[in-house]
């Protein structure tokens, strides 16, 4: 009889990315792996799911891995979708998503396609983690991550999730890290700027531009943890209920 784990790897890099090369092999080394990801980059994709168009899923070979692997034309929320509901014969103890090429911190989780994998996951009763790098180069070094990793997912097997809880996991780009930092997500957000070109036709494009802002000051943020070299840690619920405000908005004129 297999006890060993079944472990759902997804990302939004796509599935050749080194990220989720680098995350296939880790969880290879805990359970049996099943790998659905997308079939090229789909970042900032956010929670979309694929309904106007058709959603292709095929099963290939990337590498030596034991794992089966199938690639999707689909959002990293379709692949968790497709994955628990036509290839998986039965619920992943866990999903796990990423490695993310870039930072996903802050305001970021909003946009992001790998947490929203992660959380997809969890709507699905699955407990998931969402894992980023803060280095946006395809040649990234993810190896000094890789202890860090497995014992996050050791601990998310054997301690399980709340129900409607994933985790928001995030690298500083460095070789030695201080420790891990359990956090609450800081108050910040991008600035925007749209760069207005016109092309050779005449028609007005634009390219979206725009810096980073953190407004919040705290030291039990993520982003305090990042930028004093701590990989951060920070439990992500997908009730967006303003509990807090339900009391008062009851008291309103309605």
């Amino acid at each position: 009889m297999n006890n060993k784990p079944l472990i759902l790897v997804t990302n939004d890099d796509g599935i050749t990315a080194p990220g989720i090369r680098t995350l296939i092999a880790v969880m290879c080394e805990i359970g049996d792996v099943v790998v659905v990801a997308p079939d090229s980059p789909q970042s900032g994709m956010g929670h979309a799911v694929t309904i106007n168009e058709t959603l292709y899923c095929n099963e290939i070979t990337v590498d030596d891995g034991p794992q089966r692997e199938f690639k999707s034309s689909g959002t990293p929320a379709d692949c968790v979708k497709l994955a628990v509901s036509e290839i998986l014969d039965r619920k992943p103890d866990l999903c796990v998503s990423g490695i993310n090429h870039g930072s996903n911190s802050s305001i970021n989780v909003i946009y992001s396609g790998t947490m929203s994998a992660a959380v997809e996951a969890g709507v699905e009763g699955i407990p998931a983690i969402g894992f980023s790098l803060l280095d946006y180069s395809w040649n990234a070094d993810f190896e000094p991550l890789k202890e860090h990793i497995k014992k996050i997912a050791l601990n998310v097997l054997e301690q399980g999730l709340p129900d409607g809880v994933v985790l928001n996991v995030n690298f500083p780009k460095i070789k030695q890290f201080k420790g891990i930092k359990v956090c609450r997500q800081a108050r910040a957000n991008w600035v925007e700027e749209f760069d207005r070109r016109t092309n050779p036709q005449g028609r007005t494009y634009y390219w979206l531009t725009g810096k980073f802002v953190n407004m919040d000051k705290g030291e039990d943020t993520d982003e305090w943890a990042l930028a004093n070299n701590y990989i951060s840690i920070v439990p992500v619920q997908f009730d967006l209920t303003a509990h807090h405000f339900i009391h008062t908005l009851n008291n309103w004129n309605l």
